[in-house]
């Protein structure tokens, strides 16, 4: 059940993450409060709830702060993926301090990118992000599944890279196919040509 409810979370940002404003501001804040307290080995209604006091928190801090969405947004996600970047990099036991090194300096070149890059770049972090956060939920499934989550060295650290890497290629062909008009993308959104350029509106960040 755990496992089922982090890869869904996952799958909706990976593929669907730049969609809406608040669907992907609850997916983020949910799948970055899971893989912090996964770090801990928290038990499950632990990262459940953490899970969703990320959700809330991500949701009502970004909301006063609209001006500055983009950059929160690509902030938060950029401490995801490093932080499942510094998992994938630690076979064993995990160096939490190392960890959140790792998580804060994603976290800054993501709200860097996201703010100087808008959509293209928010394309990119959600879909990483999201594949993390199934790799996560995937492992949970079974016991032969579990180095998605926590790999050894050796062959289980290539392959949960791999799969890590190919699902978050996936999901960014899936939405910028997908939303094509949203990012801007002339040569393949289909639409009317009178319609206003979605890349000049929300900062670059579709309309909830």
């Amino acid at each position: 059940m755990n496992g089922i409810l982090v890869a869904l979370v996952g799958a909706l940002l990976c593929f669907y993450g730049i969609r809406s404003v608040n669907l992907g501001l609850l997916a983020i804040g949910f799948g970055l409060g899971w893989l912090i307290a996964d770090l801990f080995n928290a038990s499950f209604w632990w990262l459940l709830l953490v899970g969703l006091i990320g959700a809330v928190s991500v949701w009502v801090v970004t909301s006063l702060v609209f001006r500055f969405a983009a950059y929160f947004i690509g902030g938060l996600t950029g401490v995801m993926i490093g932080t499942k970047l510094a998992t994938v990099l630690q076979p064993g036991d995990k160096n939490v301090a190392l960890s959140m090194i790792v998580a804060g300096a994603l976290g800054v070149a993501g709200a860097f990118l996201a703010q100087k890059f808008r959509a293209r770049a928010l394309l990119w972090l959600t879909s990483i992000g999201g594949a993390s956060m199934i790799c996560s939920g995937v492992a949970r499934f079974s016991d032969s599944l579990s180095f998605l989550r926590y790999p050894e060295s050796g062959w289980q650290q290539v392959t949960s890279t791999l799969v890590w890497v190919g699902l978050s290629v996936l999901g960014w062909i899936t939405q910028r196919h997908l939303f094509a008009e949203k990012l801007g993308i002339e040569h393949l959104a289909v639409g009317d040509d009178d319609e206003p350029d979605m890349r000049e509106r929300n900062g670059g960040w579709p309309a909830s």
